[in-house]
């Protein structure tokens, strides 16, 4: 009996620190760590939301740059933290990748991490150069089954989306091209725009420019409606991909076990900064369309990537860069 009091008051303290130290917080710094370089849109999404959020909290928020391994290096940064509420973390849609792309990964995606928004989707495109053949997405097949392999294209690497996008449209539509990977939307975007590689797929607004300049002309988009932004590029399933979608996304989490209230106060104050009109309409031109979801929405969007890419990778053998 006496052990059983003594658990119980155990317990009830710990439930006591709980409350108080969430009902404190912060009183220090908080740190968001962003898994890729500075000049990304993930880096981005950090840098604009955390003077906003500084001042909502009342302690800095910082942003901590740990670039690496498609992002798995700063997840696991995250993972690993103490679950104290003062270290987040901002993701892009490889996170749903890298479970079955990268063996041995140090951390559990779904265990290690609490999902708490997904904060943006974006549609993808399809390019061409403009100085090559292809006007739309039949042309491109038509190629590839009179040679197969010979058209190519250009992703941002190994197990992007956009990589296993094409992927899933070759299963589909019955066709082979050949994968340029590149380590990033820079060094993809110069080879595409310079005719250096025939096609290149990226979100909207990595090629926007190219796109409106006529340099790159686009073949279709991967969401599911064609985009507001550029509404008359068709969508791949108006090309007979049926029901064919695919997005970019971008996401926040928390080290798991963070309490409670801490992740309901950040949801709460991050959802008010995306809902300002200035970060709304900067985060619309880099192609973001803002869903700022419930943490059981993006818990369940997370896990329903990790299982339809791990699928794809797979299949298809896949390696990492």
């Amino acid at each position: 009996m006496t052990r059983i009091v003594a658990w119980v008051l155990a317990v009830v303290l710990w439930i006591g620190c709980a409350g108080a130290s969430a009902q404190d917080w912060p009183n220090k710094p908080v740190r968001f760590v962003v898994p890729f370089p500075p000049g990304g849109t993930v880096d981005l999404i950090g840098r604009l939301v955390s003077p906003h959020l500084s001042t909502a909290l009342g302690q800095q928020v910082i942003v901590d740059n740990r670039p690496g391994a498609s992002g798995s290096l700063g997840a696991g940064v995250a993972a690993k933290a103490p679950p104290d509420g003062y270290t987040f973390l901002l993701v892009f849609d490889t996170h749903g990748v890298n479970p079955s792309l990268i063996p041995g990964l140090p951390f559990d995606t779904m265990k290690d991490l609490d999902p708490l928004m997904l904060i943006a989707t974006g549609a993808m495109v399809l390019t061409a150069h403009k100085d090559q053949p292809y006007k739309s997405v039949a042309d491109v097949v038509a190629a590839a089954k009179a040679k197969p392999e010979a058209p190519n294209f250009g992703s941002i690497g190994n197990g992007s989306l956009g990589h296993l996008s094409m992927m899933l449209l070759q299963d589909q539509g019955g066709f082979k091209v050949t994968h340029v990977p590149y380590r990033g939307g820079g060094p993809l975007t110069t080879d595409v725009t310079a005719g250096q590689v025939q096609m290149g797929i990226a979100t909207v607004a990595q090629f926007a420019q190219h796109i409106r300049g006529g340099t790159l002309r686009p073949l279709g988009v991967t969401s599911a409606e064609r985009d507001a932004r550029f509404p008359d590029i068709p969508t791949m399933a108006e090309q007979g991909f049926q029901s064919f979608a695919a997005y970019a996304w971008w996401g926040l989490l928390a080290t798991a076990g963070t309490p409670a209230p801490i992740q309901q106060r950040l949801h709460a104050e991050f959802a008010k900064v995306l809902a300002r009109p200035d970060v709304g309409e900067r985060l619309a031109g880099q192609g973001m369309d803002i869903k700022a979801s419930s943490p059981a929405e993006f818990r369940s969007f997370l896990a329903g990537e990790i299982e339809r890419w791990g699928k794809v990778v797979r299949a298809h053998k896949i390696q990492p860069d």
